[in-house]
């Protein structure tokens, strides 16, 4: 077993040699000024020898305590602090510490601890510091640079409220020497932004000189570069004027055709050899700096993100960067990326601030503490984002399955070439819900979904003036037997307008990042078709509609997916809320409806190779347990292999049954152990196991299938509730009948319409909308013309129908009509009164009430001479008209 002395010149020297400092015993004749970047071994103090004493600037400024390699270093600091606090004669006194800087390690671990402030907390680090590194902690005084956000708040006009607060919660958590902390702001408010300004502070403060903001895919990566490039940190000042930006090399397509932007490049040597005095902020994805830490071999892949062919590896040391954003660090990665990922974290010694819209388990567990946390709903009540409607469509194929009886004619495809087979079906044949567009299609459920989709669409062009930005979610895009290629094909058809109104967007098209760009900043597509490439990223403020007809299983893709529409309209500012498809009869919805803010969300589960497990088995770890996880391998090798694979495997096992074999290896091992492990164990049977012929994919049309789809419409309370327009207007007739004390303009609808108004509407108006129910006029609208086939009934019927079901629905422009008939019966009007009645008339169909004061402020009246000239016209009797009509639309 090795020793403490072993473990010091095996582990512990090397480790310091490697980073700058010289092994050099202890010389009581030498002045502490010769051993400048030394590590001092058995260094004397009153308390003992220390095992290394670290020498910089001709002072001590940190004590080593080394342990042999069994032992665990963590809980052995207490001696580094016991021999720090017996440095006599040091010009250091941190409450009794002689030295600012403590570790323990046993050469592998490290632990280290900062003792100047009585808050800062031991932690575990990947390396020993350099001497330049010390040298830097040691000039800076990061009470002061704390200090600095108090004494300069956050006032900068171009963020929002909740983003100066995200900003104060985590430089309060700063100050109180946490290291990681996440912020979980909903998609579209503003994360980017925020954290730009916070870097900036961050920087100005003196916090943190070098930031990496760290993404996983490039084409964040470009939008946080233009988004560092715009911000004005201050006045007439763009960020990257004041602090140089840097990035990793990008592609044409990650800018637009329109942007002449050329960012900066690193060099290399800002991670290398970091400079004290060097400020930058480098955006960089996750995957480089995996290449650049651990080599190329350790890398993962995220859906279609390409990897940067020109990274290296080299030597970055821990304190290259102070400040880590780690954006979108909510990713469902499986257990072995995900423990990549958080070695790249972890091998810098520096603040983590975690950004996330959704929040896993496995993320709050490594950023420890949600420091901030602006969600969705509270965005939507404050009027930063919008809310959405749902439509459930309910799909008898999706919820069923498709069921092929004898003699149907189908369409055989072969998945390696594209070619197709017409086939007839042999025996009765069920595919379930799982295997919808994995295994089977169904064309006639595909086109009845989208006509319904279609449908929609075409009343809210109607009702709105605009046809929709629509963004499909489909199952897949495989060659040949892709579901997105199929739903674009059809979505062509049913639609109408031609190739470019409908296409597809996934990493299989040509510029997929140009794509995006154009769906949306351009008139078309309005209809896209994709699998997961804009399920996160990407910022389409107009979008209006998204479709799911790909189920879904994981809360953080599921709310990702849905943040795509969450952003209020850019080109269209009305759009107050956005359309959301289910095309599973309510169920996708319905499944995450009772999850938490914080997603149970485990990382996906990476397999062990069978070779790992057959050597479990034979070193005895676990046996019964990997024993059936064997069984459970070999029975699916059964169940996907081809018929020539089972005369490879005939070679090894009686006739190549893996199904017998499997089924009886249990009692193999128990009778024969090594004789049935001496087959598990050779080379050629394993790689057989891993490499046998598959048998071939399938995949079938299913051309006769027939599919019975209908659809609901659902309003969305800012509860989360839904209603059935039903239950909507029934809830609202509740509202009306139990709150005319409460609501002043019902009570006037209601009982006194002499004192109806441009202020009455005003406030009924705001105070339905304000209800959790959301009785927006939009909502009530839609509810009355489902529930009772009217259209665009106005807000004065609904509430007096609610209160009293035999009065009539009317539409803005009847009501107008009728009071116009009360009013003027039997007068007598010249052209230009006439004319002024008409304009009046106008407004009140888009208004349905009227003050003096719109005469002064309302185009149609102040062009021709406003409120002066219309009240000589009316022989100064304006007054009067005006108060019968507002009475008559109430009455």
């Amino acid at each position: 077993m090795e020793s403490e002395s072993q473990t010091r010149k095996r582990r512990i020297d090397p480790l310091l040699k490697g980073l700058g400092w010289k092994i050099v015993p202890f010389n009581a004749g030498r002045f502490l000024g010769f051993y400048e970047n030394c590590a001092i071994e058995e260094y004397p103090t009153d308390n003992g020898p220390a095992d290394y004493a670290l020498c910089v600037h001709g002072r001590i400024v940190s004590v080593v305590e080394a342990k042999k390699v069994t032992l665990g270093p963590q809980n052995v600091l207490t001696q580094a602090q016991r021999y720090s606090r017996g440095l006599s004669g040091s010009p250091y006194n941190f409450d009794g510490h002689c030295v600012p800087f403590l570790y323990s390690t046993n050469g592998e671990v490290i632990w280290f601890q900062d003792v100047r402030h009585s808050l800062s907390r031991s932690r575990r680090i990947n390396q020993f510091h350099t001497p330049a590194a010390l040298k830097e902690m040691l000039e800076r005084n990061f009470q002061d640079c704390c200090d600095w956000f108090q004494s300069n708040p956050n006032t900068h006009s171009g963020l929002r409220p909740y983003q100066i607060e995200a900003n104060n919660e985590i430089e309060n958590a700063i100050a109180e020497r946490k290291r990681k902390m996440l912020v979980a702001m909903a998609t579209g408010t503003g994360k980017t932004l925020t954290l730009v300004n916070q870097v900036y502070r961050l920087m100005k403060s003196g916090v943190g000189q070098r930031i990496l903001f760290l993404v996983d895919r490039r084409a964040l990566a470009a939008q946080a570069v233009r988004a560092f490039a715009s911000f004005e940190p201050e006045p007439g000042l763009k960020f990257d004027k004041i602090y140089e930006v840097y990035s990793q090399r990008f592609q044409r397509e990650d800018f637009g055709e329109e942007e002449k932007f050329n960012p900066k490049t690193l060099s290399r040597s800002y991670l290398s050899e970091p400079k004290q005095g060097d400020a930058f902020v480098y955006v960089c994805t996750i995957q480089r700096m995996i290449i650049n830490l651990f080599g190329p071999d350790a890398v993962f892949n995220v859906a279609d993100e390409p990897i940067d062919d020109d990274a290296e590896k080299f030597d970055i040391p821990i304190h290259a960067f102070d400040v880590i954003i780690a954006d979108e660090c909510h990713r469902g990665y499986s257990t072995g990326e995900l423990s990549v990922w958080r070695k790249t974290l972890d091998h810098f010694d520096a603040i983590k601030i975690g950004l996330t819209a959704t929040p896993a388990a496995h993320t709050k567990a490594y950023f420890k503490d949600v420091v901030y946390r602006y969600e969705y709903q509270r965005a939507v009540q404050e009027g930063f984002l919008v809310d959405y409607d749902v439509v459930t469509v309910k799909s008898d194929v999706r919820m069923k399955g498709v069921f092929l009886t004898e003699g149907e004619q189908i369409g055989m495809i072969d998945p390696t070439s594209g070619a197709e087979k017409l086939d007839q079906v042999e025996d009765e044949r069920q595919f379930d819900t799982g295997e919808i567009e994995q295994k089977v299609t169904a064309p006639e459920s595909n086109k009845k979904i989208l006509e319904e989709i279609k449908a929609y669409a075409f009343e809210h062009q109607e009702r709105y003036g605009r046809f929709p930005k629509i963004l499909i979610f489909a199952v897949n895009d495989l060659p040949h037997t892709s579901h997105a290629d199929n739903l674009v094909d059809i979505a062509r058809d049913i639609f109408g307008q031609g190739d470019s109104f409908v296409q597809k967007i996934t990493g299989r098209v040509d510029r997929p990042l140009q794509r995006i760009r154009e769906f949306r900043n351009r008139p078309e597509p309005h209809v896209v078709v994709s699998v997961d490439m804009l399920t996160t990223g990407v910022d389409i403020p107009d979008l209006e509609y998204i479709v799911f007809l790909r189920p879904v299983k994981s809360r953080i893709l599921f709310e990702q997916m849905l943040g795509r529409g969450t952003r209020k309209g850019e080109k269209f500012p009305d759009k107050s809320h956005f359309t959301v498809f289910d095309c599973f009869d309510g169920t996708l919805l319905e499944y995450f409806r009772s999850a938490t803010a914080i997603t149970a969300e485990p990382p996906e589960k990476e397999l062990r190779t069978i070779k790992q497990i057959i050597d479990d088995v034979w070193e005895n770890r676990d046996r019964d347990y990997n024993t059936r996880c064997l069984v459970r391998r070999l029975q699916r090798i059964d169940k996907e292999m081809s018929g020539d694979a089972r005369e490879l495997f005939a070679a090894y096992i009686p006739n190549g049954n893996m199904a017998s074999y499997a089924a009886d290896l249990a009692n193999r091992l128990r009778r024969d152990f090594t004789g049935t492990m001496s087959l598990l164990r050779k080379p050629d049977f394993q790689s057989l196991l891993v490499n046998y012929p598959r048998a071939p994919r399938t995949f079938v049309i299913a051309y006769e299938a027939q599919d019975e789809v209908s659809s609901a419409w659902l309003v969305r309370g800012l509860d989360g509730k839904e209603y059935k327009p039903e239950d909507y207007l029934a809830a609202f007739a509740r509202f009306v009948k139990e709150n005319p004390a409460q609501v002043e303009a019902i009570e006037i609808l209601l009982d006194r319409p002499r004192g109806w108004g441009t202020q009455a509407l005003g406030e009924l108006r705001q105070k339905l909308s304000a209800t959790t129910e959301r009785f927006t006029i939009d909502n009530l609208q839609k509810a009355h013309q489902v529930r009772y086939d009217k259209a665009l009934v106005d807000i004065i019927s609904m509430v007096k129908h609610a209160a009293r079901e035999q009065e009539p629905l009317y539409t803005a422009s009847e009501r107008v009509q009728l009071a116009f008939i009360k009013v003027t019966a039997g007068k007598r009007f010249t052209d230009e009164q006439q004319k002024w009645l008409e304009r009046i008339g106008e407004h009140l169909i888009a208004n349905l009430s009227i003050d003096k004061e719109d005469f002064e402020v309302v185009p149609v009246f102040t062009r021709f001479g406003g409120w002066g000239r219309a009240n000589r016209v009316f022989n100064n009797k304006l007054d009067d008209i005006i108060r019968d009509l507002n009475e008559a639309i109430a009455a």
